[in-house]
């Protein structure tokens, strides 16, 4: 993972940490896209997510976390999905 996706990725987490009790009141059990420490969108599913975050964002540097009552880091490889 590039040096700067990295430090992206965990700007994002920390963010969805900060708001997930608010978003589970708006869109729990959706999959948020986050960028730049910022909730871009929610998602039904979490290959919904990922096709929008790559559209709009490119190549990477985007973050997709699903929105439960329990805040899940499984490591840095939780963080990236298979193509």
């Amino acid at each position: 993972m590039d040096p700067h996706n990295y430090i992206q990725v965990e700007r994002n987490y920390a963010a969805f940490r900060t708001k997930l009790p608010e978003l589970l009141s708006t869109h729990g059990g959706k999959f948020a896209l986050l960028k730049d420490g910022k909730i871009a969108d929610s998602f039904d599913t979490a290959m919904d997510a990922y096709t929008v975050g790559k559209k709009d964002f490119g190549g990477g540097g985007f973050s997709i976390q699903e929105i439960v009552d329990r805040v899940l880091d499984l490591g840095y490889f939780s963080h990236a999905l298979p193509r």
